[in-house]
Order: C-alpha cells, then structure tokens, then sequence
C-alpha cells in the first residue's frame, strides 16, 4: 500500500486505530508482543550446553538480544507519542502455557527445552505475512501483520492531526545504543514518522526477512559481521533442517550452505511449563525457582526504569541478565523425581516481595 492510499484511510479503516488513545493502547501491545517471546527464547537457550551446541547457541542468542532491542523499540515508538511503558506488572507474566498478547490463540507459547517442538513454535511466532494479508490490529495470525496495523494507524493520525500533534513525548525519554550499540540491530531514538517507521521496518524485517520475499533481514550478521543476517523466521529454519542459508538461497530453496550440527546428549530435558506449585515450599527446586523469578522481575523492574526517564538504567539491566543466566543453568541442573531437568517458571514476583 501506498503513503497516499493510506493517509487517506478513515479512521474506522485503520486497523482499529482511530485515536492517539488506540495507538498507545497498541503500542503498549507491542511492547507486551516482544516481551513475551523472551521467556520461551531463554528457556530454549538456557537448556542448551554452549559447547556441545555453539550453532544453536549463537542462533538464539543472537535472536534474543534482537527481540530485546524490538522491545526497545517498541518502548521508543510509545514515549514518542506521549505513552509510558509498563513491564513491570502481573498480566505480562501469565502462566504458561499461554497466548501470544491480543493474538489468534492459535499462537500459544510454552516453556520447552531446545528440540523440534520448540522449533515448531518459535516458527509458529516469527511466521511472515503473506503478501495481501490484511493489518490486524487485534487477533492477528502473524506479528507483522499486527504491525502493518500500527503503520497504517500512525500514517491515519499523523495525516489527519499532523506530527506536531502525534510525536508529543519528551525526547529524553529515548533509549538509544546502549548495550546493543555492537550488535547487528539498530536501536535509534524515534521523534517523528520518517524515524517510527524506520523503528517499525526494523522489527519486522528483523523477525520475518527483508520485503517478505528474501531470508535475509538488512543487517550484518552479528557473530560473522562479512555476511548478511538472516531473519528470525529462517534462523529457525536453519536449526530445524540442520542447514544455514547462504548467498543465492532464497525461502524457496530453503538453506543450502553449511551444516547446522546439533548434539541431542547436549540438551537439558527440562521439565514443559514448570511452574512453583509442582514443587513443595522450602524443596531446593522451588527455592531456586523463586530466587530466579525474583531476578527476572527485577531485571523488568530496571527496563521499566530505562525506559521512563533513566535510560542508563538499561544498560545496568544487563549485569542482573547475567545472574539469571547462571541461576537458570543452576536450576537445570536440579532433577524432578521424574529425572527431568527443573527450569525457570517466570511467575511474577509483586515489588514488595523481591529481596
């Protein structure tokens, strides 16, 4: 669709975002979209032994730290136009299983160990749009169609009130580089609609692949900066057909390059959707897994923080994402009766309740 054809949509046609209202409303929705993809990431991430599996290590790795700058991004778009960000709060850590936030509940999240069925949702999660299919700004099958929703209602507004009166938030409230100034991604301040749409095309093109039509997403690739980065969508890919893509390749031909190796005895059979209940209060499984979640709501805590009015605070995030990581490789390393590996619940922990 044209600029043209959309700045000139009623707002009973822009997906849903009629309003300044319905856009942050949306925005927020966003900010909820990235985040829950990051628990089934690192709980993929965290059952993998980083020596017998360096491939599928550095695959998600590198997906993750992108879903956190989509996460920045999406905190960015939303102090642009006036909102505030929430991460810290109880709706954005529902028990798992559970819906992706606002979508088709064909897409439901699990807490897996690394393996197929985990591929199959994280597939599921970064599936592009089809060329034609419609914005979604509710009950969407695909993210990218999600946002193709707030594209078109940001077009609508800034069209129908001007920029001036779209883009109304304090500037200082913008998260730019930081931890992520190295890594592929592109986490830049958004103050008017030519940097909001560059925010938007980047967490697509990063998720889905650049235009919809190729693997890769515009970016160099974060561990092997000569070669392009494919897309989340065909990252997966590479680790379920065993394969990397290289130049030529094309969603067609599927991977063609080098081996993906996968060491199954390097895989922690962690426990599907852990939750505190399946273990007794003061058992060494659910202490740790309290201690953990504690780790985890604070490290939203901080985020939270970053990303109203303390940007510094993002960059203080990322020493407590290490302690979780190790105290998520403790817990695996704990057994269920059953012999499965005990693994991160992501409960929320209420702020008086943190330690």
């Amino acid at each position: 669709m044209s600029q043209d054809q959309t700045d000139t949509l009623d707002p009973a046609s822009a997906a849903g975002i009629a309003t300044l209202d319905d856009l942050r409303r949306h925005l927020q929705w966003a900010i909820e979209v990235e985040h829950s993809t990051l628990p089934p990431y690192l709980t993929a991430l965290y059952s993998l032994d980083p020596e017998r599996n360096a491939d599928a290590v550095q695959l998600i790795s590198g997906v993750f730290v992108e879903e956190m700058i989509h996460l920045a991004l999406a905190a960015n778009l939303l102090n642009a136009v006036g909102g505030r960000p929430v991460l810290d709060a109880p709706h954005l850590l529902p028990p798992h299983p559970r819906t992706m936030p606002h979508a088709d509940p064909s897409i439901e999240l699990s807490l897996l160990p690394f393996g197929q069925e985990a591929l199959r949702l994280f597939l599921r999660l970064e599936q592009p749009a089809r060329p034609g299919d419609p914005a979604e700004g509710d009950h969407y099958e695909t993210i990218g169609q999600f946002y193709d929703a707030i594209e078109r209602g940001l077009r609508h507004l800034c069209a129908e009130l001007g920029e001036d009166q779209v883009f109304v938030g304090d500037p200082a409230r913008q998260v730019a580089g930081g931890p992520f100034v190295h890594t592929a991604g592109h986490l830049a301040p958004v103050t008017d609609l030519s940097s909001a749409l560059a925010a938007l095309e980047e967490i697509v093109e990063q998720g889905e692949g650049a235009a919809r039509a190729e693997v890769w997403d515009g970016d160099k690739d974060m561990f092997h900066p000569g070669t392009r980065a494919v897309s989340h969508y065909y990252r997966f890919q590479e680790l379920a057909l065993g394969r990397r893509y290289q130049t030529g390749d094309t969603p067609d031909s599927g991977p063609t390059g080098e081996a993906v190796t996968v060491d199954e005895a390097g895989i922690r059979p962690v426990r599907p959707n852990p939750r505190l209940a399946d273990h007794p209060e003061g058992s060494a499984i659910r202490a740790a897994q309290e201690v953990f979640n504690q780790t985890y709501c604070k490290t939203l805590e901080m985020v939270e923080q970053a990303f109203n009015g303390n940007p510094a605070m993002l960059g203080m995030s990322v020493g407590t994402m290490y302690a979780l990581k190790a105290q998520a490789q403790g817990l695996m390393a704990l057994q269920d009766d059953d012999g499965q590996a005990a693994g991160p619940t992501f409960e929320y922990v209420a702020p008086e309740d943190r330690s």
